[in-house]
């Protein structure tokens, strides 16, 4: 077992610099929040998954670890993130001495995390799939404090509309652990249910196969409404 842990990669100054860089670069043109606030989340996420569903610790802290890391290939460019942030954790895992079999599930998750090329290859890959979907919340838009104060109504994008909409997000199993909840809350009067599953239809769609590869079931409340 590798010395490389959670805590240690997010003391990491090198892995920090490019989370930090790559939310900079989203934010000049313009997408939402992928700065701490979403790794973190996405990494703790990860690790309840795999953890509710009695996966190694180790298997676990991986899992915790990709989610971290998932986002770093933005600061290369946001067309084919996944597959350049794999080629850059691959880069920085190795160079800290971590076994190959560890920074491969790693890497393989990273590069499979994108809805355009994404699948669940293995039960990392899986946690990290719906770590990172199922990160909808307003805190993720970026606003002027203007325009926070008229609840969002002045934003015209989409991505940004649907976000800011999401009043509450949470992620959780079903009692007996046959089913991954996630539960949202949408102001209606920001964004339509639709509107929603126009913009994440695919990625609920992979959600829903990566539940799957975990064998368990993939279920979207939205407004105390069963949707999936």
């Amino acid at each position: 077992m590798s010395n490389v842990t959670y805590k240690y990669i997010r003391q990491n100054k090198d892995v920090q610099t490019y989370i930090n860089m790559a939310d900079a670069a989203l934010n000049s043109i313009g997408y939402t929040e992928h700065s701490n606030a979403h790794v973190e989340r996405a990494a703790e996420s990860a690790y309840m998954i795999l953890n509710t569903l009695g996966y190694p610790q180790r298997d676990c802290e991986l899992a915790q670890i990709a989610a971290y890391m998932h986002d770093i290939g933005n600061v290369i460019n946001r067309n084919d993130h996944a597959q350049t942030g794999a080629v850059m954790a691959f880069r920085l895992l190795d160079k800290l001495g971590m076994p190959a079999n560890e920074i491969a599930l790693i890497v393989s998750a990273i590069g499979n995390h994108d809805e355009g090329t994404a699948s669940p290859v293995n039960p990392v890959a899986a946690a990290l799939i719906i770590a990172d979907k199922s990160d909808v919340r307003r805190t993720r838009v970026r606003l002027a404090e203007q325009d926070k104060a008229k609840r969002g109504l002045t934003v015209n994008d989409i991505h940004d509309r649907v976000n800011y909409a999401a009043e509450k997000s949470e992620l959780y199993f079903s009692e007996d652990k046959s089913e991954l909840i996630l539960d949202l809350t949408i102001d209606l009067e920001i964004s339509s249910v639709m509107e929603y599953f126009e913009i994440f239809l695919q990625r609920m769609i992979l959600c829903r196969n990566a539940a799957k590869t975990l064998n368990v079931k993939f279920g979207l409340i939205i407004n105390n409404t069963k949707i999936l």
